[in-house]
């Protein structure tokens, strides 16, 4: 019996030890969680946020048009989600259309940018914040949606213009958030895990593209940065 009481006493021991370290484990795991958590969030506690300018620009050259609110979610990026992407979309319709759907609450998405094919450019949410865009919410908070006037199927709709606007906004890009010019970092919304959309098209030339943001890019005097 003694030999018994012994074991018993020992499997509840270790029992009750495995509780408590599994106990530990959660709660570490638990504040890990917190914490990352809180480093995102501590600036919306009164007095923390960051000052606003209505209209104010990232990109020098554009023009301040504001999306519909239910379109974004105010964030403080890079400091809480860093940008690492670049993400090129295509209307499939006209710059006039792209800013319409965009600055309507019930679309439910909208980038940060519209470029048009004769290179004017319109910001509609602030870079910090996250736009609904990708249609991935990993992809939302890490990336920079740009908008392109334009059908996937017309390639004739993509201009010069376009292309040199567009190269000279995401060279800004990568420029102010250290993102390398290369198709791993600058892709398509057709390459965004879990989208339904085709976007950019198979017309879109990213082998003339990708050497444009790089030309510009060095104008920065920051380098091509290429990985």
């Amino acid at each position: 019996m003694g030999s018994e009481k012994q074991g018993r006493a020992r499997q509840r021991g270790v029992g009750r030890r495995a509780v408590l370290l599994g106990g530990g484990a959660a709660l570490v795991g638990t504040a890990v969680l917190a914490r990352d958590e809180l480093r995102r969030a501590w600036w919306r506690l009164p007095g923390t946020q960051k000052k606003r300018v209505e209209g104010e620009l990232d990109h020098k050259g554009a023009v301040w048009t504001s999306a519909a609110r239910a379109n974004w979610r105010r964030a403080d990026r890079p400091d809480d989600y860093g940008i690492d992407r670049v993400v090129i979309h295509v209307v499939q319709g006209s710059y006039a259309t792209a800013l319409k759907v965009f600055k309507n609450p019930g679309h439910g998405a909208a980038t940060h940018y519209v470029v048009g094919k004769d290179g004017r450019i319109a910001q509609l949410i602030r870079e910090l914040d996250v736009a609904f865009h990708a249609g991935n919410r990993d992809m939302n908070e890490r990336s920079v949606g740009i908008e392109h006037e334009g059908f996937v199927d017309r390639p004739e709709g993509f201009t010069p213009a376009m292309y040199a606007a567009s190269a000279a906004l995401t060279a800004g890009i990568c420029a102010r958030y250290g993102i390398p010019v290369d198709r791993e970092h600058i892709i398509g919304h057709v390459e965004v895990e879990g989208t339904d959309h085709t976007d950019p098209g198979p017309h879109w030339d990213w082998d003339r593209y990708i050497p444009l943001v790089r030309a510009a890019r060095a104008k920065l005097g920051q380098g091509p940065a290429v990985s």
